[in-house]
């Protein structure tokens, strides 16, 4: 097949992402006997600047340790192509004898693939592989980067209610996630029993009132002395305005190169507290966001995670081989399999968390959401319920 493959890698890394670069990478030495394999530095702007590590050069000792090794070894970017710049990336990809081209990455990821398989007309195969702790991908049961990162909410909130026991009061936690609400719902995955926190859950698909929150926390300390909240950064009012917009002062909001507001940049944390302060005056409150830690936590890598993104990077080739098309980690009833979907089933397109994952007149997990966070991720540390 391929003389020449290009790999590159997008968004935001994980603690996995690497697993995907390994896995294609030492798939084609085996497919593929002295094919080249080029690591496009810093995602598609390697491709526009020329700007390649060869991984066909580089031991089989020295990428399994960089496999195991979190966040993006091939640098990253936020760059959303338009048609033109897919075109420069097109043209680069033929200067460099590109026969395949393998991004990882999310729902903009997939969405460069499609434009430049509409653009090159078959000449070269466009393939995108799977990752984003947001977990938010069509087709998908769910996302290499996911589990590990839900591993470490879930861990984070199980210490902090523990915590909170121990010293009663409120703690909000802050959660990434701007339109789907998988990873804020993994914070309740390693609940102790039902009066364990988070006893609260905000996620994107539903409205958010400050006032209600108020209200809800209120009647949480009443009933529990304590009250750990896991909320998402993007949740939203019933206007649809993001809820650090209707919080945080304009001058204050931090906007990306697309105009988005920043949600882990804005001062999120410090409204709620104030929210808080003002609605339950006297009372012990802390919030914190979460911000990055979840996403490459070196303590928090989950087996089962790592070994689906190197699976992911490896079926990838396959595809690359079939002409190209989406990797998809898809659930069969017992086990997770890869299949091959077409680019334009998951290109620019947000799978948001199904309304029976929450109960219906509480912000909880129902049954069938915490039977989804615990398939794929079961609980790791066991510790004895406190007296108190």
């Amino acid at each position: 097949m391929a003389g020449t493959f290009v790999i590159a890698q997008g968004g935001g890394p994980t603690a996995v992402i690497n697993q995907t670069v390994v896995g294609a990478t030492l798939e084609v030495r085996k497919r593929h006997p002295g094919a080249k394999v080029l690591g496009s530095l810093h995602g598609v702007r390697g491709i526009r600047d020329g700007n390649y590590v060869d991984l066909s050069a580089i031991p089989e000792n020295r990428l399994r340790l960089i496999a195991g090794t979190p966040s993006a070894a091939l640098g990253s970017t936020r760059d959303k192509p338009d048609a033109a710049y897919c075109e420069v990336i097109l043209n680069g990809l033929k200067k460099a004898g590109a026969d395949a081209f393998i991004y990882i990455g999310g729902n903009d990821t997939s969405g460069t693939q499609q434009i430049l398989t509409d653009a090159a007309g078959g000449s070269i195969a466009f393939v995108h592989a799977p990752k984003t702790i947001d977990n938010d991908l069509e087709e998908n049961d769910h996302t290499p980067g996911f589990i590990s990162a839900a591993e470490f909410v879930a861990g984070a909130f199980l210490s902090v209610d523990l915590d909170f026991r121990a010293l009663p009061g409120i703690y909000v936690g802050i959660v990434m996630g701007r339109h789907a609400g998988f990873l804020t719902a993994a914070a309740a995955a390693w609940q102790l029993d039902p009066d364990s926190g988070p006893h609260l859950v905000y996620v994107p698909e539903r409205p958010f009132s400050a006032a209600g929150f108020i209200d809800d926390v209120r009647a949480t300390l009443d009933r529990h002395k304590r009250c750990i909240v896991a909320v998402s950064e993007g949740v939203s009012t019933a206007d649809g305005k993001a809820l650090v917009e209707s919080l945080v002062p304009p001058d204050k909001l931090e906007r990306d190169a697309h105009g988005n507001v920043k949600l882990s940049g804005s001062d999120l944390p410090s409204a709620l507290e104030r929210a808080l302060a003002e609605g339950l005056p006297g009372k012990r409150a802390r919030v914190d966001a979460l911000g990055y830690m979840p996403r490459g936590y070196v303590g928090a890598i989950s087996a089962v995670d790592a070994q689906e993104a190197f699976g992911a990077g490896a079926f990838a080739v396959a595809v690359a081989g079939e002409g190209g098309g989406s990797v998809a980690l898809q659930y069969d009833g017992s086990k997770t399999v890869l299949k091959k979907v077409p680019l334009k089933n998951v290109a620019g397109k947000t799978r948001h968390m199904p309304d029976d994952f929450m109960k219906p007149d509480v912000n909880q997990l129902s049954e069938a959401g915490m039977a989804y966070l615990k398939r794929l991720g079961p609980e790791k540390y066991k510790v004895g319920k406190p007296f108190v």
